[in-house]
């Protein structure tokens, strides 16, 4: 498994999550579980965008890393 195939497969484990953790919020009525949980899908939502720079920079550097 390249580099490349494992960062695709963790960024959608990690989009997963985020969404999974929005859910939460969203079906709770505890206020203070809504707000953990909304600040853990912003820093998850982070985390994401950090990863996708990464990945975008990986496969400009090393195109045989891109995803068909």
């Amino acid at each position: 498994m390249t580099v490349g195939t494992k960062m695709h497969q963790t960024l959608a484990s990690l989009e997963g999550a985020a969404a999974n953790i929005k859910t939460f919020a969203l079906d709770t009525q505890d206020i203070t579980a809504k707000d953990m949980f909304t600040n853990l899908s912003q820093q998850l939502d982070g985390i994401n965008q950090q990863l996708r720079g990464r990945l975008n920079y990986i496969e400009e550097q090393e195109p045989q890393y891109k995803m068909q």
